[in-house]
């Protein structure tokens, strides 16, 4: 057949497309064959092992009895060749603490903690998921537990990832009500979960050292007494029960809301707390109103105090640090920081705070409250502020304002009252505030210096740490801040010393807030 030009370039065009396509066609089906051959090609080359992304697999102290977070194990094959493992075990057999899943498979129900036959293919992984729970000691102090997770591959080599805990003995306190008095040791940590309370009549005595861990729905509720004899070395400490980490840096112990708070009830007088550390509530501690508006009485010079507060701190909760209704209290030497809610909140009552730092600069939420609330009205009722003195303060905070006041229309006062009480001073403070102008704040606002928003030492950066990333604050002044040397030193007599124990008398003079400036 006679074909004309065109045609025929047309056939061998066709011709050369298909002998292309069935050369690529063939050398991919080539070359996937000897993939495939790589892909399963596995080696005894003794030279060839597992890599680990740690070399310990290491938890944090744990309570006894009480299972850990998951810790994760990746073994890497980083070799062109794949590798068999034999047999994977825990050297400790049956009787080891540690429970180990690899790559699925559950090795404590096994016999032995034993488990055999995996591969790990070229240039892949296998995940290895470890616990443990320490068992209980009966011992008052900690003590570490450990073993080897034990690899044994085919071709003989045998590698070993060290596991490793420490285990302290607790005392366990269950939904428990105290109705004697009663004293807590820091022989061993204290687990409270459903709550504590402290009976009406009865005094909870808890000795320096002691360390309280709520869980997330427990908190105290006190009836009667509590007296906290923290020393400087050695504070009582109220925290949640979560010893682990949420990341490598981060453990749950810096995250607001890990248990419930302290609540003080109406009923509750003469209360001390002396070096107590109390962090990571959904509040501090409350001083609360009684049930009914009838038993409300106004506070007087003759009131029993509730509470005195010393050389302690309130910090990173999730709601209000210190709650104040019609209460009688001291604050000394304290500091109360970073709260979703308010810092401190007055709201009638008889309050004093000496040398404290008021530190509002919670970083998981803008909404945050002020450093300090001060009020003689609360849900529209008249509450007497007797009175709120605030001696040598730092009360400051992310905001250029965050110490606000809110008072009774005058209008709406209570047949009985004639004149509202709004009796409140501020006595050589560093404020973040707008300056109070007026005659009838030049005897309320005495020595006080202001939070300039435009200076370089502004808010946070008075300060000498503040990693809002890993949770950690220093709220020690810096060397060039304003909250340096501008206390009044006669209040020093009382105060000689900071929290941390440094000496106020040693510079210039004493620096506001509960921190003294070192060098």
């Amino acid at each position: 057949m006679i074909y004309d030009r065109n045609t025929l370039i047309c056939k061998r065009f066709n011709r050369a497309l298909r002998l292309f396509v069935f050369f690529i066609f063939h050398s991919f089906i080539f070359h996937s064959l000897i993939s495939c051959d790589d892909y399963d090609k596995f080696t005894t080359d003794r030279s060839a092992v597992l890599q680990f992304s740690m070399d310990k697999v290491v938890f944090d102290t744990l309570i006894t009895t009480c299972p850990s977070a998951t810790k994760t194990l990746t073994v890497f094959n980083r070799g062109d060749a794949g590798l068999r493992i034999r047999e994977v075990r825990l050297a400790g057999g049956a009787d080891s603490p540690f429970r180990i899943n690899i790559d699925g498979q559950d090795m404590s129900r096994t016999v032995d903690n034993r488990v055999t036959d995996f591969e790990v293919r070229r240039r892949d992984s296998i995940m290895v998921r470890a616990e443990v729970t320490v068992p209980e000691w009966n011992s008052d102090d900690p003590k570490p537990v450990s073993d080897q997770l034990v690899f044994t591959l085919e071709s003989g080599v045998v590698q070993q990832v060290t596991l490793s805990a420490v285990g302290q003995d607790a005392f366990y306190l269950k939904a428990r009500t105290l109705t004697a008095d009663t004293t807590l040791s820091a022989r061993r940590p204290i687990l409270v979960s459903g709550g504590l309370t402290v009976a009406e009549g009865a005094t909870l005595t808890m000795e320096a050292g002691t360390h309280l861990l709520f869980h997330d729905d427990a908190g105290m509720t006190v009836d009667g007494r509590l007296v906290v004899q923290g020393t400087l070395e050695n504070p009582v400490v109220f925290r949640g029960d979560r010893t682990d980490h949420i990341f490598d840096y981060l453990p749950y112990d810096r995250l607001p809301g890990r248990w419930q708070g302290i609540t003080v009830t109406s009923k509750s007088l003469g209360n001390e707390l002396n070096y107590a550390d109390i962090h990571g509530g959904t509040y501090g501690i409350v001083c609360a109103l009684p049930e009914k508006d009838a038993d409300m009485k106004p506070v007087t010079d003759e009131t029993p105090v509730k509470m005195t507060l010393t050389n302690s701190a309130i910090t990173n909760t999730k709601g209000p640090g210190l709650v104040l209704y019609d209460s009688r209290v001291t604050v000394a030497n304290t500091e109360i920081s970073n709260t979703l809610g308010h810092c401190v909140d007055v709201v009638g009552g008889d309050a004093t705070f000496t040398f404290c730092t008021l530190a509002q600069f919670y970083p998981l939420d803008a909404n945050r409250g002020n450093a300090l609330h001060i009020a003689n009205v609360y849900d529209g009722k008249y509450h007497a502020l007797h009175r709120g003195d605030f001696v040598n303060c730092v009360i400051t905070g992310y905001s250029d304002d965050v110490v606000m006041g809110e008072w009774m229309d005058p209008a709406a006062l209570p047949a009985d009252v004639s004149q509202a009480e709004e009796n409140y001073h501020f006595i050589n403070c560093f404020l973040a505030t707008e300056i109070p102008t007026g005659a009838e704040f030049v005897d309320r606002f005495v020595g006080c210096v202001y939070d300039d928003p435009q200076s370089e030492r502004a808010h946070d950066k008075n300060f000498l740490l503040m990693d809002t990333h890993a949770l950690i604050y220093d709220f020690t002044p810096v060397s060039d801040s304003q909250i340096r040397e501008m206390a009044n030193p006669a209040y020093v007599v009382d105060w000689p010393l900071d929290r941390r124990g440094r000496n106020r008398s040693t510079d210039n003079g004493p620096d506001a807030g509960c921190y003294e400036y070192t060098e």
